[in-house]
């Protein structure tokens, strides 16, 4: 402990907070990590994320913010590594977190590992060094499996790690209700290991800003109702699902689909199987014209495209949590998003935007007709979700719970006996 100060190990395997988003494996995990990260260290703790070393023009310790340090483990070749190919090299991410805990001589309180690759280092060190240990699964394999089947690439014994793991955390955090009932009806997970605390989003980065004023920053047609696609290029996010949509409007000429995501900041194909695919179904459905890919973007221009759009669409076949759903309510603007996990948690159904069934274009066409057609209704709708995010999904308010959390299992398994954090007393995030 120094100085009175938890100090917290955060383990994010193949999510770190210093990685660009918008990638294949970069996206919500990246930007929890992160946020949490900062904002613990405004409550009084002392933070360090392990991720796995990809880049060898990065040091090995990174001070990223003031209280928190990125350390970079040796875990297979120091390179981008898709995450389903990570898991063999996790016992050498082990060892060497294990040298550099006792080299430095670290005295973490306790562990919140992220994914279950990290969970699986979790267990061992906490079986090595009785350090306890939080997770937060981010996802879960066998709602993956039901869901993608044999296009699911992780291995087999994911399932396996996943079951013991929910047995050796100290704690669970699920990130929604739905959460809570998979990790209950898949791995028998105990209820009362289990505590939901949400993603959340930040005042910093997410704001309402003019619309009109949006669009001519992103010089985005100011005359047709823009809808906004945002977020990992990969089949189950359902961006051909909106695609296919476009199809079904009555005045396609009328609406302009803006997709933001990919591999590259100038969208390219070559780099991108799922951005070639998707340029494919927009032309098979005649749609190519009412859409425009703009690629990857930093975090400082997304709130510009989440305000110069009327609604965002999300519609994936699952999501754990989803933040872009939070990130667009907290730049005013509606949401129409899947009746599935996180979505149907933070989007309350014709309040903050609406909820529809994935895989189905039609549906969500007349949804968008419906809302775009009663311009009244669509700006009460952003009023509320603003006001919706603010109420519960601040990071500050995230932070909170995750806090208090952690000073329940520093109690219980005695790593900590009395509560010196700083605690929050406002709702600012």
């Amino acid at each position: 402990m120094r100085a009175n100060q938890p100090y917290i190990a955060f383990i994010s395997e193949h999510a770190s907070p210093l990685a660009t988003l918008g990638g294949v494996d970069t996206g919500g995990q990246n930007v929890y990590v992160a946020q949490v990260a900062k904002y613990l260290v405004r409550k009084g703790y002392m933070v360090d994320v392990f991720t796995r070393w990809e880049d060898a023009n990065q040091p090995q310790i990174v001070d990223w913010q003031p209280g928190v340090r990125v350390i970079h483990v040796k875990a297979g070749p120091v390179k981008i590594i898709p995450k389903e190919n990570i898991l063999g090299y996790m016992p050498e991410f082990t060892l060497n977190m294990l040298e550099f805990i006792k080299t430095t001589e670290a005295d973490y309180e306790l562990i919140h590992a992220h994914f279950f690759m990290s969970g699986l280092v979790a267990a061992n060190l906490k079986a090595a060094l009785d350090i306890p240990f939080a997770i937060t699964f981010h996802a879960l394999g066998h709602v993956r499996r039901i869901h993608q089947g044999n296009s699911d690439l992780f291995p087999a014994e994911r399932l396996k790690i996943e079951e013991d793991i929910v047995q050796q955390a100290d704690y669970i955090i699920a990130e929604c209700p739905q959460d809570r009932d998979d990790l209950i009806n898949h791995y028998n997970a105990p209820s009362y290991k289990i505590v939901i605390i949400p993603c959340g989003f930040s005042h910093q980065e997410f704001y309402p800003i003019d619309k009109k004023l949006a669009r001519r920053t992103l010089k985005l047609d100011t005359d047709k109702h823009i809808i906004l696609q945002l977020g990992r290029m990969v089949p189950r996010k359902g961006v051909d699902n909106v695609i296919k949509s476009l199809k079904y409007l009555k005045d396609k000429q009328a609406v302009q689909l803006v997709i933001v995501g990919g591999e590259s900041d100038i969208p390219d194909s070559a780099q991108s199987p799922e951005l070639s695919r998707l340029q494919k179904i927009a032309a098979e459905h005649g749609v190519e014209t009412s859409i425009k890919f703009v690629g990857r973007k930093s975090r400082e221009q997304l709130k510009f495209y989440y305000a110069a759009a009327d609604i965002f669409i999300s519609t994936p076949w699952y999501e754990p949590f989803g933040i872009t759903p939070l990130e667009a309510m907290a730049c005013g603007t509606p949401v129409i998003g899947s009746n599935v996990g996180g979505i149907k948690y933070t989007v309350v159904d014709g309040e903050t935007g609406a909820l529809v069934p994935p895989e189905n274009p039609v549906v969500l066409a007349a949804k968008i007709e419906q809302l775009v057609s009663n311009p009244t209704n669509l700006q009460q709708l952003g009023k509320n979700a603003l006001r919706r995010v603010n109420n519960y999904f601040t990071w500050s308010q995230v932070t909170d719970k995750l806090s208090s959390l952690y000073v329940k299992i520093m109690v219980e398994t005695q790593r900590f006996a009395s509560e010196p954090i700083v605690k929050s007393k406002s709702k600012a995030a």
